[in-house]
């Protein structure tokens, strides 16, 4: 017996197994009344009693006979397993649906059923099926709930098999396993402007450059099909070759988001952590910058971006945004803590180029470590950090506050070096923080502070 996760699978009832099968499915009651059929002919065997015999051969005989009989029953059953949805935020509900056709021409008899769930899901859902007739179906659908992200296998699914007196039981489980991806919390982002932002296609640097003048122009070589109104003359006559204007290329404003994952860097555990608050706070703005049009790429501190990613990150604003996002979180949602000690592979990748806007969570931070975030921002058109204190998460009411001395120093450390830095303190919703950033860096840019060229809205 087999059972398909999305689709039908049938196969014969008692095809796999044997004696041994049947009788190791015997239950208390009619391993009760073997016992006693047996002990029951020992005696009449040794009191000569006759009568005794037939009773315990009768006692003995009904727990085989239906042994044999839910053995030798023949039917054949296909199932379905359907997730709506398949993929679901944390703390939210989803369905699962089974379905159970009874293909073949014989009626099942009283059938229970039973799936494999983890226990973060909920318990284990059961289901007790009347007769199906020739042909029938059944369908039953259970919820499950986590209030942690992760990947769960749901199956496989188990078909439980009795006869009318309950002397036997018979277990088949089916083979294909259905898995529900539980990914981050997204909180809905105001629709700000971070200065400097050009919607869409950004008009950033190299589009500023490109507009400056004629002597900014960068020219190549002529190729067939070119046309000749895009011939620069003075580059021809420099090179000695024909050469042309480029194109005038849009380019898509980019958006880095960067996830602090050290293991060091963040204390506790639980859906209210400050990790958590992290990785939900990324797939927010990873949601909300795809959603405007942005090409938005998700880095660690190892280095590690999302499979499949281009090298200017996933693009938004078209058709694929939606797959885009489901990538991402699909990423988000097995994310641990790292064995790193530092971020220094992360700046490796930064400083390849320009990032366009970068946003990063950032955990406990000690001196060392600030002064490589701070380099970041270097190859940045703007950068917004939010630092979490694990201290303060993890602190109790009662607990003495620790000091604020070491948190002030690297924000300021990192706001000196341009960034628009935020201390996340336990219970804020990143809404507010996201409005915050943004008067920041207006007042910033108002008061001839840093600037960039990149963007949220």
């Amino acid at each position: 017996m087999s059972f398909g996760g999305t689709g039908h699978t049938e196969a014969d009832r008692g095809e796999k197994g044997g004696v041994r099968t049947a009788l190791a499915g015997l239950t208390t009651r009619g391993r009760s009344f073997l016992a006693a059929g047996i002990a029951a002919a020992i005696c009449a065997y040794v009191l000569g009693q006759s009568d005794l015999l037939r009773v315990g051969l009768l006692l003995a005989a009904l727990p085989l006979v239906c042994a044999a009989f839910l053995y030798r029953t023949r039917y054949r059953v296909a199932g379905s397993r359907r997730l709506s949805p398949a993929r679901v935020p944390a703390s939210s509900e989803a369905r699962v649906h089974l379905r159970m056709d009874n293909v073949s021409r014989l009626p099942t008899g009283l059938l229970m059923l039973q799936d494999r769930v983890p226990y973060v899901l909920g318990p284990r859902p059961r289901f007790v099926l009347d007769r199906v007739e020739p042909g029938g179906r059944r369908e039953v659908s259970y919820r499950v709930r986590s209030d942690l992200r992760g990947r769960y296998p749901l199956g496989p699914l188990q078909l439980r098999l009795t006869d009318p007196f309950g002397m036997c039981e018979l277990t088949r489980s089916f083979s294909s396993y259905d898995t529900l991806t539980v990914i981050p919390r997204v909180e809905p982002l105001p629709p700000v402007r971070l200065s400097g932002e050009a919607k869409g296609y950004g008009d950033g640097r190299q589009r500023s450059l490109a507009l400056a003048g004629e002597d900014d122009v960068i020219p190549r070589g002529y190729r067939y099909g070119d046309d000749l109104r895009r011939v620069h003359w003075r580059s021809t006559a420099r090179y000695g070759e024909l050469m042309v204007r480029r194109e005038e290329q849009p380019q898509r404003a980019r958006c880095t988001v960067l996830l602090d994952t050290r293991g060091i860097a963040f204390q506790g555990a639980g859906p209210d952590s400050p990790f958590e608050w992290a990785v939900s706070g990324t797939a927010s703005v990873l949601v909300h910058m795809l959603e405007r049009g942005f090409s938005v790429r998700l880095l660690t501190d190892t280095g590690n971006s999302v499979p499949g990613e281009g090298a200017e990150g996933f693009a938004g604003a078209s058709q694929e945004t939606a797959d885009s996002a489901g990538l991402m979180m699909d990423t988000l949602a097995v994310v641990d803590h790292s064995d790193g000690a530092g971020l220094s592979r992360a700046y490796d990748v930064l400083r390849g180029g320009n990032e366009g806007l970068l946003v990063a969570f950032f955990g406990d931070l000690d001196q060392e470590q600030t002064a490589i975030a701070a380099k970041m921002r270097q190859r940045s058109g703007g950068a917004v950090a939010f630092l979490l204190d694990s201290e303060e998460w993890v602190r109790e009411p009662s607990d003495v506050p620790g000091p604020l001395d070491r948190r002030e120093e690297r924000l300021r450390m990192l706001r000196e070096a341009g960034w628009t830095a935020l201390s996340v303190p336990r219970g804020v919703s990143l809404g507010e923080l996201w409005r915050q950033a943004d008067r920041e860096r207006t007042g910033l840019a108002a008061a001839g502070g840093p600037s960039g060229e990149g963007a949220g809205s």
